[in-house]
């Protein structure tokens, strides 16, 4: 997400470089290019005009530190003014009323409410720890009841069964009902869609509403349709209590526009964003991560909490221990550390967090995929025990049967085993916890080349 928009304000910025002050005369040019990056970002226009207002009334003139350059000066700025405009903080969903709290999901067809009422289902069990039920009130899409069942099953939460025949506010209230007598914590409700916002499916969401008083009622919508997902935000807050925003498919969403319109819009806030398919494919929205993000500077914070959450902490002990000690990192250690980066989001969730990432060279970035970790696990797993225990035995013939069994070619392995033969040398740099050993390995080019990472 922001991929464009990120490589042209970071671009543009380094046009400032070597200026004493920030001053009218060398700002303005620099003002234009974020505009025109915001506007093909799908920015809407008074979000824009707002922002550059801001901006300028704060750069013009703006003494620099002597620490920083003009360009880090006006970053700083633009941080703080994309911080503003999306919402000083995370806001998270209201738990704290009388259980079961229900959260009323409303959105139009094909915005991806149903997996998103599942992500939720799944973020409040783990990371909340709550109990959640789920309900469809959708009796007009074929099988939705039974894609949110399947869902919830999935995600372990609890599932009130429904009919197509049913009446959609009878289902809710009788949901609610269960939810409290079996006392359940949460309550999810996914109401049906349409293609376009209509009278009847306005009229139905409200009686819905009304029904079940929600302490929480989220539209989602997908972040690809740009600034008319604000707008159409603000037709159903019109109609509808809104209390924040999920914007789904932002893992697809180069622009960023409708993550920068939405609150300004609506003046609701973004909770979550739907960054995959999977149902662990949800992230809570921290607007000053974000913007760094955008320019360029990553989201070390929420990298590191990713790692904590999802590193399985005593395997990366063990390794460490083993590593110490001398031993030798082999073909089971290598396939365990690509494992362990795919529970991450593989390598574009890893990139898209990592400062500096958009001055890298597309056609680099492009060299960096998730399929070479399909590969090396394909070519790992083609061998035997023995095989991944002591990698100097493969030779010829076992190279072949090796790359036969993984479809893939002869070189593909020998590059592998190269790669694997490089980390296994820095690794004995580390042995007795001596990094500066690595380091130095680093620095002369130890890095293994081609690895995705």
């Amino acid at each position: 997400m922001f991929d464009t928009l990120s490589e042209r304000l970071t671009s543009t910025v380094k046009r400032l470089r070597g200026q004493a002050r920030l001053t009218e005369d060398n700002i303005t040019d620099t003002l234009r290019e974020v505009r025109m990056a915001l506007l093909e970002a799908d920015v809407a226009l008074p979000v824009v005009k707002d922002l550059m207002a801001r901006v300028k009334a704060r750069a013009i003139g703006q003494e620099v530190l002597n620490s920083l350059t003009p360009g880090q000066a006006f970053i700083k700025i633009v941080n703080d003014e994309l911080v503003a405009i999306m919402g000083e903080a995370n806001d998270g969903l209201n738990l704290n009323d009388q259980p079961p709290v229900v959260v009323l999901v409303a959105g139009l067809q094909g915005a991806g409410k149903t997996t998103t009422v599942a992500k939720l289902a799944r973020f409040l069990r783990e990371k909340a720890g709550k109990s959640v039920m789920v309900v469809s009130t959708d009796v007009y899409r074929p099988a939705a009841i039974d894609q949110l069942g399947a869902l919830a099953k999935e995600v372990e939460a609890g599932f009130f069964p429904s009919a197509p025949t049913d009446d959609p506010v009878d289902i809710a209230r009788r949901a609610v009902d269960e939810a409290r007598v079996t006392q359940q914590d949460v309550l999810l409700v996914d109401t049906a869609g349409r293609l376009h916002i209509d009278a009847d499916m306005m009229d139905e969401i409200r009686r819905i509403h009304d029904a079940i008083s929600p302490t929480e009622t989220l539209f989602v919508v997908d972040s690809m349709t740009g600034q008319d997902a604000a707008n159409t935000a603000r037709a159903f807050d019109e109609a509808l209590p809104l209390t924040g925003v999920v914007l789904t498919k932002t893992d697809g969403d180069a622009r960023g526009g409708a993550a920068l319109s939405v609150r300004q819009i609506t003046g609701k806030p973004i909770k979550f964003l739907g960054v995959g398919e999977k149902t662990a494919a949800l992230e809570p929205f921290h607007p000053d991560r974000i913007a760094s993000r955008i320019l360029g500077m990553g989201d070390i914070v929420s990298l590191v909490e990713e790692a904590q959450e999802k590193v399985d902490q005593k395997k990366a002990a063990r390794l460490a221990k083993k590593i110490r000690k001398g031993k030798t990192f082999d073909m089971n250690d290598l396939r365990e550390q690509f494992l362990q980066m795919k529970k991450m989001g593989g390598v574009a969730g890893l990139l898209d967090k990592l400062p500096g990432v958009s001055g890298i060279p597309d056609h680099v970035k492009n060299q960096i995929n998730d399929k070479q970790f399909d590969h090396m696990l394909a070519i790992i797993n083609s061998m035997t025990p023995q095989e991944r225990r002591f990698p100097d035995v493969i030779k010829g013939s076992r190279k072949r049967r090796i790359a036969n069994g993984a479809g893939l070619q002869v070189q593909d392995v020998n590059r592998l085993l190269k790669q694997h033969l490089q980390m296994r040398k820095m690794m004995k740099k580390m042995k007795g916890g001596n990094m500066r050993k690595m380091m130095r390995g680093m620095r002369g080019g130890g890095m293994p080349p081609g690895m995705p990472f």
